[in-house]
């Protein structure tokens, strides 16, 4: 019997073709780049409340916090969180992604650990963590509802996931694949697929699904006048974000 798996053969092609331009903050991940401190705001508000910490008046305010990052890319998610003093390991089926990732926090003196490894792999070795990040990474996988049930698994009880996707309508296409790769060129054509991005009533049942209450659903808007990222409350017709509790 075949092994059931979240990893896609040939998103994994993809992006180990991509892997060696994580930190170029103009080249292919320039959209990331942009985007992470209004992911970072996301994450950081919502783990002030839920762990009682002060986000600024503390040096290491996520200090006793393990942390996984689920498909971490060159790890630009994992840095920040590290330099907020959290333990921090970063995962990737992308064998490349995690040789840039820890060349560059080698680089830049960070103590993160990063692995070539994927969720359902590193379940079997029972572990668990207070957070999981799932940022831009769901809409890549096989299989979302396996892929969220591995993670519920890797989560402590009352630990928090975060998950950052794109919306499935005309407005996502028109905005995500059209615009973003065709149009503005800020990806390369082909790095998303339509079919395979969510609803956010779909990935809210998933996590249900998995033993996961959402506490807070926020979207990733883009101004054009001020040319950066923000977040709203009501906006999640492109890309947004969810916050779930494991209960």
């Amino acid at each position: 019997m075949k092994r059931a798996s979240s990893i896609n053969a040939e998103e994994v092609a993809k992006f180990e073709k991509l892997a060696n331009e994580w930190w170029d903050a103009e080249g292919k991940f320039k959209p990331l780049h942009m985007l992470n401190p209004c992911r970072l705001e996301f994450i950081t508000d919502l783990l002030s409340l839920h762990f009682k910490r002060n986000m600024v008046l503390e040096k290491e305010p996520l200090k006793g916090v393990k942390v996984l990052d689920i498909g971490c890319g060159g790890g630009l998610l994992c840095e920040p969180m590290a330099r907020m003093g959290a333990d921090v390991l970063g995962i990737d089926v992308v064998e490349k992604n995690i040789k840039v990732a820890s060349l560059h926090a080698k680089k830049m003196n960070i103590d993160i650990k990063y692995r070539h490894i994927s969720a359902e792999d590193l379940l079997r070795e029972k572990t668990a963590f207070d957070v999981i990040l799932n940022m831009e990474v769901i809409e890549h996988v096989e299989n979302p509802g396996f892929f969220i049930e591995m993670c519920s698994n890797l989560l402590n009880s009352g630990g928090l996931m975060f998950c950052s996707t794109i919306n499935k309508n005309l407005k996502s296409y028109v905005f995500a694949i059209l615009g973003a790769e065709y149009v503005m060129q800020w990806l390369p054509k082909g790095t998303h697929d339509w079919n395979k991005f969510i609803k956010p009533n779909e990935l809210k049942k998933l996590f249900f699904n998995s033993g996961l209450k959402v506490k807070d659903t926020k979207g990733f808007v883009f101004n054009p006048i001020s040319w950066g990222w923000e977040l709203s409350k009501s906006d999640f017709t492109v890309n947004y974000a969810v916050c779930a509790i494991k209960l």
